[in-house]
Parts: structure tokens; sequence; C-alpha cells
């Protein structure tokens, strides 16, 4: 038996000693090889000045064809920076290689400075996290997140009634009903139909954090010493706004729990995800999260839900201004199913496939989240022939994926056909999943997202003509296409012509309420 295994022995201790000297080699000679092209760099900053203070992701899809790749590198004052822009990189990185690239950098301004480590997007990649993500996978998966759907239609039925009675505010209208809805999903918190101070909370703090959250605009996160000089010190005002941003951060986590809380000790609280979570927690032991786990989880559902949904929304209506024979369409198709006796339900939506291309289209058009927050890479890598140095921070240029020729033709074109083949939606092309993230990283709010969108955007286009504004004149007002730079981005306010499709639609409308 012993001179049967000896050779067995002798070959796998053969093939160890040869993986390993293969893999000392390979480390060796890994330093060997190119960093990702990327443009000319200066001293001591690199390209610090190239990257510029708005737009980025349009600036890295343009290096990306200058150089012929799509993988970027940066040098930013000595921080190796790598910029994903395409399909192809991303999935070979960022989902296949998730386990290497699911960390979090230190962001010493949004975390540190401003207050949102609370924050299931920004946490690093541990146990805390999982316990978080667990936590938000729970409440909105694929089949919990159905559960919303009554809530879902009752703020998109109130929708239609303000853009009945004052369609000039449609944007703030899109802002309420986002509020309305994760403030109910979230806390069983209900809004004030007009002026509400969670609404507000969140409409003030969403903006720094969008505009914290892109690298290289605040020198800090370059240099995160910078985060321990005085207030007072010359070239420190980034500290004095992260202290302004700070109360705002704390508010929006603490001040809606507070209040379930509350309403949940008078027993008035109606059914949440706080509520719920919170009494499952006082009602046995053991289980794998506490209070503070809950209290952040919605913290992060009331952040990622309080303004994406209403920026998708106000590019539906730029979208219908770029393409009105889509309205059409999509208009035919709804009042087919309908007849115009109904308003759309989620019964509906498998028999309303133009609706679903003209949804993904507003996905890839014009993007909520044009680039992914930063993955932090632990270990060298190797991708293409390239060297990814550990340490590295890594981008997936969303804005660049989804505007790739190669994928998407005439991708600057709103056309929801590119989704449709023979009537229905062609599997072959590629889901625009991308909006919402990469590998274990990807959104998890993402179904109560789409879900939203979705009948929000039927909603509209089964009771209201959406046109281009006309001004005193008569001259047609062309809106300008453009959109807000930061992390979470959105239209730039524009005018345009909201009116009811018909009586009968009116009539619909206020049925739906009463």
């Amino acid at each position: 038996m012993a001179s049967i295994d000896a050779p067995r022995t002798i070959l796998c201790a053969s093939v160890v000693v040869a993986a390993t000297l293969y893999g000392l080699w390979s480390r060796k000679n890994s330093h060997k090889l190119p960093l990702p092209p990327g443009p000319r760099q200066l001293p001591l900053v690199g390209n610090l000045f190239d990257v510029p203070a708005a737009f980025q992701w349009e600036t890295y899809a343009r290096w990306s064809k200058e150089y012929n790749s799509d993988i970027i590198h940066l040098n930013m004052m000595g921080k190796s920076v790598i910029v994903l822009c395409s399909l192809e990189a991303t999935d070979a990185l960022l989902e296949k290689h998730s386990s290497m690239y699911s960390d979090r950098a230190d962001l010493p301004m949004v975390v540190d400075l401003m207050g949102w480590g609370f924050n299931i997007a920004l946490m690093k990649y541990g146990d805390g996290w999982r316990t978080h993500r667990r936590l938000f996978n729970q409440a909105f998966n694929v089949r919990a997140s159905q559960y919303y759907r009554p809530q879902q239609l009752a703020v998109t039925h109130a929708l239609l009634e303000r853009l009945l009675h004052s369609p000039d505010a449609f944007l703030d209208h899109f802002r309420q009903l986002a509020g309305e809805l994760i403030m109910s999903a979230a806390y069983g918190i209900s809004v004030l139909p007009s002026n509400d101070p969670y609404v507000d909370l969140a409409r003030k703090a969403i903006r720094p954090f969008s505009l914290a959250n892109v690298p290289g605009l605040y020198l800090v996160d370059t240099f995160p010493i910078l985060k321990h000089v005085p207030r007072w010190f010359p070239g420190a005002g980034f500290k004095r706004k992260a202290e302004e941003w700070k109360k705002l951060s704390r508010a929006m986590v603490e001040v809606p729990f507070a209040e379930t809380k509350r309403q949940m000790e008078c027993a008035t609280t109606p059914v949440s995800f706080t509520s719920e979570s919170l009494n499952a927690l006082n009602n046995r032991d053991g289980l794998y999260y506490e209070e503070d786990h809950v209290k952040s989880t919605a913290g992060t559902m009331f952040i990622g839900g309080a303004d994406t949904s209403a920026s998708g929304l106000g590019y539906f209506v730029l979208a219908m201004l770029a393409n009105p024979e889509a309205q059409k369409k999509a208009q035919e198709e709804i009042d087919r199913v309908t007849g115009g006796k109904y308003l759309p339900t989620f019964e509906d939506e498998e028999a309303l496939p133009y609706v679903a291309a003209l949804l993904k289209e507003v996905l890839r058009w014009k993007m909520v989240t044009p680039f992914a927050i930063p993955r932090l890479l632990g270990t060298d890598d190797e991708y293409r022939g390239y060297r990814l140095p550990a340490g590295s921070l890594v981008i997936g240029n969303a804005w660049a994926v989804l505007h790739d020729e190669a994928v998407y033709p005439n991708p600057h074109e709103f056309k929801p056909e590119r989704f449709l083949l023979d009537g229905k939606l062609d599997p072959a092309v590629k889901d625009p999943i991308s909006a919402f993230g990469y590998g274990r990283r990807l959104c998890p709010g993402r179904h109560l997202a789409t879900a939203t969108l979705w009948i929000g955007i039927v909603s509209m286009l089964a009771t209201f003509d959406i046109r281009k504004a006309v001004n005193d004149q008569g001259d047609i007002i062309e809106p300008t296409y453009e959109y807000i730079s930061g992390f979470i981005s959105g239209p730039v306010p524009f005018k345009c012509s909201i009116t009811p499709r018909s009586t009968a639609a009116v009539d619909l409308i206020q049925a739906a309420r009463n």
C-alpha cells in the first residue's frame, strides 16, 4: 500500500512546490506589468488637475476612447485610481471577482466629517456590513417588495391628482411621492401633503451627500490627515461645511427613527420596516441584529429612496419631450390593455412590454447614479496584461457602460425599441442593471425603485399628455436636457406642459382618490 501512495505523495508535493514557485514568479513579474493607460501625470500631483469638478464620468468615458482602453488609470497625488468603462470590464472584475472588489475605501469627508457612516453603501466590507445588508434584503427583496404595492398605488394616485391641479410643480410632486413612499415603508410615518419636514430634510441633506461622494472633490479624501486641522485654519472651509452638513445626516437617521419608537410606545404606529424589526427584536432573543442596525438600515432606506425615484421620474418626463413618438406608442399600448376604463395596476405589467422597454431606456438614457461609489482593491490583481495595484480605488463608470455604442447603438438617443424584438422584450439586449451598481454592492432597494418608477410612469402615460411648454408669444420652449452633477444626479429644472388626455382620464384620477 505504501508503494502505491508514495508516488502520489511525491506528485502532490511537486504540484504544491510548483504552484508556490509559480505564484512567487507571477507576483514578482506582475510588478513589471504596465499600469492601465491614462492621461500624462505631473510630478507629485499626478492627475489631480486633470479630473474636472463635475461630470467626471463623461471625462472618463472620453479618455477611454482616446486611449483605446476600457480601463483607465489615474494617479491622484500618489493614490491609484482605476476606472472601468465597459460592461466587459465591470463584469470581469466587479461581478466575477466581487470578493476582491467589494470593500470601501476610507472616505474622510463624507463618513468621518459629515457623519454618513450609518449608510450601508459606504460601510467597509465585513460582518457589520453583512448584518445591515441582510436586514435590508429581507425587507426589499423581490418577494418582500411586493408588500408595498398598495402604498405605491396610493402615492401614485395622489401624484396624479397633484399633477391635475398644479402641473407646473411636477418636480416637487415627484419628490413628494418619493418622500411619502419611503417614509411609509421605512418608518410608518405619514408625511404632510405639502411642506413636509421630512421631505424638506431629505432635500437639504441629499445635495451635499451627493457632492461629497464624488472622488477627488475634497482634498481631505486624498490626504486624510487634513481632517485633523482646526476649523479656523486657512483653507479649512471644508470642515466648517462638514459640521453643518453633519447636522442634516444625523437628523436623517435619528429624527424619523425616534418618531417611530414614540408611536410604538403609544401603540399607534402602522406596520413598517422599523416597527416590524424592533417588535421582532423585543419579542425574541438571539436575533442576528440589534437596534442600532435597524436605525442605520432605516436611515439608508431614507436617503436611498427620498430622491432617486424623483430624479428617475424627472428623466422620464424629459424623455417624453425628447421622443414624443415613444409616448404615443406607450399610450396606445396602455389603451389596448385598459380600454381607458381604469388606471393601470401591477397586474397589467406583463401585458405592457413597450412600457417595460421604456422604463429600461429611462434608466439607461439619463442616469440617477452615473457611477458607483469607489471600491477598494485589497490585493494586487491583473487584468488584460495590466497591473492593478493593491490599495487602488476602483470606479465602475456606469454612465460609460450604458452609453457604450457597441452595446447600445446611438446611445444618446432615447429609443425604447432597442430593448424589443417582435413586440416582446429582447433577452439578447443587456438589461441596464448597471444603473444600480455591481456585484455584492448591487443596490438592495432596486426592486422597490423599479416598481415605483413603473407604476408612476404607466399611470402618468395613461392619464396625461406630456409636451414641450409654449411661452406667451406661442413659441416652443426647448428643454436643454441638462442634468445636475453628483453621485445622485437629476435633471436641471425645466418647463413642460402636462395636461389630461381626456375628461374620462380626469374622472379616473378623481375616482381613485375618493
